[in-house]
């Protein structure tokens, strides 16, 4: 717990904006997310495409895995050019038409894993697992209130 945050009274932060402070926790988080994807060169859709990959070998096309990361996707990503730079790299296969992993791939995505648990480790610095959950679904609530889903992706 080496960050100091100021106090303050139940009242003042009861009336504080949720929409301010959800916006800002996700763009510090993804901004942060985001840097550590930059050192191996990669960008959130070059991750998720390689932890869909690895996650299950043989199993994807890219129509398939386009159709499964679009709902991530907030930024009109193409995800053919993803997998063309994947490809071209020598981390990604392609084969009969299924995506598979090369060596350098895994390790890649290895690499930037440690990296990205370093900065999850950092951001849950101090929130014991009880009230990490307690915030993740306070945030289900106010989505499944507004008509959002709020199940797991």
């Amino acid at each position: 717990m080496g960050v100091i945050m100021k106090d303050y009274s139940q009242e003042e932060l009861a009336s504080q904006p949720i929409g301010y402070w959800s916006g800002v926790a996700s763009r510090t988080v993804v901004g942060r997310i985001r840097a550590e994807l930059a050192v191996e060169d990669l960008t959130q859709p070059h991750w998720w495409t390689l932890n869909h990959v690895a996650g299950s070998p043989g199993a994807w096309n890219r129509g398939a895995l386009s159709e499964r990361l679009v709902p991530f996707d907030d930024l009109g990503i193409d995800f053919g050019g993803v997998f063309d730079d994947l490809i071209a790299r020598g981390w990604m296969e392609e084969k009969g038409g299924t995506l598979t992993l090369t060596e350098a791939g895994e390790a890649g995505r290895l690499r930037a894993k440690e990296r990205n648990a370093r900065a999850h480790a950092q951001m849950h610095d101090g929130i014991p697992t009880a009230e990490y959950v307690a915030a993740l679904n306070v945030l289900r609530r106010m989505i499944a209130n507004l008509g959002g889903s709020s199940d797991l992706p």
